[in-house]
């Protein structure tokens, strides 16, 4: 059965700025946490534009995939980029899926939507934690894109700030829990949880994790297919 994932987010930018940021994989490999490497591979006029794909998960240790995508810009409500991909390495944890990028004009900026349906390499079980980490991992990348293009942020720098700020809550916390009592370290560890990051900060809480209309939830037809 297939998973699926759904993040929106509002990026106040122009829409060829987003589609650039997103569409370039040395661009769109800075900001997406989900991989360390994206490359287009060469193509024929005509072709749909296959990649390859990796995430390092040690020093010498990579899980790469492969996949092709299609992208439309010429329709003056939005654009669209769809794609397939998959993976035979063992450890990879998605075995194959679909799914599509929507750019949305708005009065506001641009609606910035992705819903990506997936199979699960090593099981039911483990994509319970899986798949909210990988929902979790793509909604935040999306915010730091957005902070990247709407105050000039770069995408390292808001990683580094993000590590920063929790390490400064876990410290926070563990100070707490040994110096005052268990009401006021509960308190502590309480704030340290349900507060806000900095607006600086990117926040995968910032971003819609639901479609919100019927339309909105329908997947385009180019190259989408059950995963």
């Amino acid at each position: 059965m297939a998973r699926f994932v759904y993040v929106e987010c509002l990026v106040r930018a122009d829409m060829d700025a987003v589609w650039e940021f997103t569409q370039r994989p040395e661009l769109h490999r800075r900001w997406d946490l989900r991989f360390t490497e994206i490359d287009y591979l060469p193509r024929a006029d005509g072709e749909p534009q296959r990649f390859r794909y990796a995430f390092r998960l040690l020093p010498g240790l990579v899980i790469d995939g492969s996949g092709v995508t299609a992208g439309d810009r010429c329709d003056p409500e939005q654009r669209t980029s769809a794609l397939r991909f998959s993976s035979g390495h063992p450890l990879s944890l998605i075995r194959s899926g679909s799914g599509y990028w929507r750019y949305v004009p708005t009065n506001d900026g641009v609606r910035f939507i992705t819903r990506y349906g997936y199979r699960p390499g090593w099981g039911e079980a483990v994509d319970l934690v899986f798949r909210p980490l990988i929902g979790w991992a793509t909604a935040w990348s999306f915010d730091r894109l957005r902070l990247w293009l709407e105050t000039g942020q770069t995408p390292e720098r808001s990683l580094w700030q993000a590590l920063a700020e929790v390490c400064l809550r876990t410290l926070t916390t563990a100070i707490a829990i040994t110096t005052t009592p268990a009401a006021v370290a509960c308190l502590v560890a309480a704030a340290a949880v349900l507060l806000p990051p900095l607006p600086s900060t990117p926040a995968a809480r910032r971003c819609l994790r639901r479609p919100p209309d019927r339309q909105t939830a329908t997947a385009p037809r180019t190259l989408m297919e059950t995963p």
